[in-house]
């Protein structure tokens, strides 16, 4: 498929698809009549003795300076200079590609008023894999991300940096100049209002909610098969994911996950060895897996729908709908992803808070398994201490989850005198699915080690194929042994979606 900007519909797969290079996207001719339409639009309003916010007058509190024809172009420039005010280490080089997908599909839209030569220049960064550098910290989230944005964009003029893309230079950058230069391409000159266009809007926040959905999709169901295994090891019940229980409380999130168990469960003779056995009800972490990972899975999905709701919106300011008439309104404003991301901040980490509860039951020496998970303790210690990581990082994780959305700063001597904070919340969300993510591996090491103690019983043909991923990389621990080398393999099995988390569901 080719996708068109501007006029197709964005979602999670497709921008993945674009910024990995396995779906091509091109500016069909209805967005190039659109862009051009909505450019002639704001020149007419340019060149007019009518104040038109972000056209003709100055910016933020600057707003009632109207700015002559002739300063047009330097307030522009301006305008991206004095805005470049980022601090901290880049973002990764992949979310601000992202950035440049989404803005492009933003600007081609056709409200915006930018010149078809500005966007075209944005489509030869991303098609030559030129991307800016992009400091991590600086917005607040409303007026859009204008100090990431306009880092995002200084290549344009000749100023800030690249990431330098030659063969085995990742990791390092080089100034937009030189790299320019060896393209043949020139610094540009910005007309009105497209310094505006281009550093309104929302794409830090948006880009850091697709990389995390993208990460944390495959993770939750990574938490279903880990929690499966878990019990597996423990040889807990399978009463409690029965189709029957979930009918009476349908919530998605937890009728999905319940399935998900099932057919995790499904044919294995380890889990039939015990069905006649005196244990009545399972602690919670895992008889209420459906209820946890399902309410986790509830907010993953709405934050998905809203962000494909912002990928396909235009979000700078004002927003230009005739010859007469730009609206000055706030579709800049990052609370609509905000909110949502601090709830799959919770959600993300509740992930991990069940996953290091099962971990301590493991360790416990129930249910026909040896404390700490080793046949020899007193002179072995097995597998007690990584549980103190996971330990840590669910209280790591518990600390990122204050919602930056419920605070409020005001900037730009209280013209923008409400700010969402999502840069922040954003980026709290990846950092938590990362910690998320060493938590599932030790979980996975130990359910692994468990499960063996279970031999002969065969666990399901999904459960044992898992288990040969983990025992390509990490031996059953048999005595002592440094463990960190064995944490760090099963955290790059999980890192590198080495599992197989895909499930044909069992609906009954």
């Amino acid at each position: 498929m080719t996708f068109k900007y501007g006029i197709d519909r964005l979602d999670l797969d497709i921008v993945n698809g674009i910024a990995d290079g396995s779906i091509e996207a091109e500016l069909c001719q209805e967005a190039v009549n659109n862009i051009k339409t909505s450019r002639a639009r704001v020149e007419k309003m340019a060149a007019s003795n009518k104040a038109v916010y972000g056209i003709n007058t100055g910016f933020g509190p600057l707003c009632d300076t109207q700015i002559t024809p002739q300063e047009t172009n330097l307030l522009q420039k301006n305008l991206l200079i004095t805005h470049a005010v980022g601090v901290g280490e880049p973002i990764a080089k992949a979310i601000s590609k992202l950035m440049l997908i989404t803005k492009v599909h933003a600007l081609s839209q056709g409200f915006s008023g930018i010149r078809l030569e500005t966007v075209e220049r944005m489509l030869a960064f991303i098609e030559l894999d030129l991307i800016p550098v992009v400091p991590e910290q600086g917005s607040v989230g409303a007026s859009g991300d204008l100090a990431p944005l306009s880092h995002l964009f200084l290549p344009l003029l000749g100023e800030g940096e690249f990431w330098d893309n030659k063969e085995g230079q990742n990791g390092k950058t080089i100034p937009a100049t030189q790299l320019l230069e060896q393209h043949g391409l020139k610094p540009m000159e910005l007309h009105a209002k497209e310094g505006l266009a281009l550093i309104n809007g929302t794409q830090f926040i948006l880009s850091h909610a697709i990389t995390a959905l993208t990460k944390m999709r495959y993770l939750l169901d990574l938490a279903d098969l880990t929690g499966a295994m878990s019990i597996e090891g423990m040889q807990g019940s399978e009463s409690p994911f029965r189709e029957e229980l979930h009918a009476t409380r349908p919530f998605p999130g937890n009728v999905e996950v319940a399935a998900r168990m099932r057919s995790l469960f499904k044919g294995s003779e380890n889990m039939a060895a015990h069905e006649e056995c005196d244990r009545v009800q399972d602690p919670y972490s895992l008889r209420c897996i459906p209820q946890v990972h399902g309410a986790s899975r509830n907010a993953y999905n709405h934050l998905k729908d809203l962000a494909e709701i912002e990928m396909n919106s235009v979000t700078d300011n004002p927003i230009v709908i005739s010859s007469e008439e730009a609206i000055s309104g706030g579709s800049f404003h990052g609370q609509p992803l905000a909110m949502v991301l601090d709830y799959a901040s919770i959600a993300a980490a509740e992930l991990g808070n069940i996953s290091d509860r099962r971990c301590y039951l493991l360790l416990e020496g129930l249910h026909g398994l040896p404390r700490l998970l080793t046949s020899s303790g007193g002179l072995n210690s097995g597998m007690m201490i990584p549980q103190y990581a996971t330990a840590a990082l669910v209280t790591e994780n518990k600390s990122l989850c204050f919602p930056p959305s419920a605070d409020s700063v005001p900037t730009s001597m209280g013209q923008e005198d409400h700010v969402s904070m999502g840069s922040i919340s954003g980026r709290k969300l990846n950092q938590i699915l990362g910690n998320l993510e060493k938590i599932l591996a030790i979980e996975l090491m130990y359910a692994a080690q468990a499960v063996d103690f279970r031999r002969p019983n065969k666990c399901s043909d999904l459960i044992e194929k898992n288990h040969q991923v983990i025992r390509a990389k990490v031996a059953k621990l048999e005595e002592d042994r440094l463990l960190k080398p064995d944490i760090d393999a099963m955290i790059t099995l999980v890192k590198s979606q080495a599992f197989t988390v895909s499930i044909n569901i069992d609906k009954h």
